[in-house]
C-alpha cells in the first residue's frame, strides 16, 4: 500500500478537508459528502473513521486547541503577553477561531464532550492555582479573567472589516491592535 493511500493519509487527509468545512459552514452547514470528495474518499470510509459530523467537529477541534496551547502557552503570571500570542495566533490563522465559535454556536451548552470545556476548565485550574500563589488578584473570579482574557485577545480575529487592503499597512494596523490588546490586558490584570 502506497503512503499516500495508507489509513494515515486517509485520516489525515479527512481531518484537512474536515478542518476547512467546518471552518467554512459551520457543524450544521458541513456536508460529509464535501468532506469525503475533498479528501478523496467516500463518506463510508469517513463514517468509518468517525461515527459522526459532530464526532469528527469534536476530533478536529480538539487538534486546534491543542494547536493552541501549544503556540500560546497560557502563563499566569504574563496574561499580557498570553494574550498577545492569542492576538498573533488568531490574526494568522482566521479561519481556525471561526473554527471553535462555530462550535459555541451550535453545540449543546450541556455537552459534557465539548473539547473547549475540558481546555477551559483546564486553564481554570491554572488561574485558580496562580491566585492561591499570589500570582494573580484574587478577587477576580477565574472563569471572569478568562473569558475577557480570551475576548480581548480575540477581538480583531473577525473584525476583517477594518482591515486595509495594503500588506505593509495590513501588517502596521494589527501590530497597533496587538499592542492594544497587551495594553487592555495588562490594565485589567497587572502583575500581583
Amino acid at each position: 500500500m502506497s503512503p499516500a493511500h495508507s489509513p494515515e493519509a486517509t485520516r489525515d487527509r479527512i481531518l484537512a478537508a474536515a478542518r476547512s468545512e467546518f471552518a467554512r459552514y459551520g457543524i450544521a452547514g458541513a456536508r460529509i459528502d464535501r468532506i469525503a470528495k475533498t479528501a478523496k474518499t467516500s463518506k463510508e470510509r469517513v463514517y468509518a473513521y468517525f461515527k459522526s459530523k459532530e464526532a469528527l467537529y469534536r476530533h478536529v477541534t480538539a487538534a486546534e486547541l491543542t494547536a493552541v496551547a501549544e503556540a500560546t502557552r497560557l502563563d499566569p503570571a504574563g496574561l499580557p503577553e498570553y494574550a498577545g500570542r492569542l492576538h498573533d495566533y488568531y490574526a494568522a490563522h482566521p479561519e481556525r477561531y471561526r473554527l471553535m465559535q462555530w462550535g459555541r454556536l451550535e453545540l449543546d451548552a450541556g455537552d459534557t464532550e465539548d473539547p473547549i470545556r475540558a481546555t477551559m476548565a483546564g486553564k481554570l485550574k491554572r488561574l485558580r492555582q496562580a491566585q492561591a500563589d499570589g500570582v494573580l488578584d484574587p478577587s477576580w473570579d477565574p472563569i471572569d479573567i478568562l473569558v475577557l482574557l480570551n475576548q480581548i485577545a480575540a477581538a480583531w480575529a473577525g473584525q476583517i472589516d477594518f482591515l486595509p487592503a495594503d500588506p505593509a499597512e495590513r501588517e502596521r494596523y494589527m501590530g497597533e491592535r496587538r499592542e492594544a490588546v497587551v495594553a487592555a490586558v495588562a490594565r485589567l490584570f497587572p502583575a500581583a
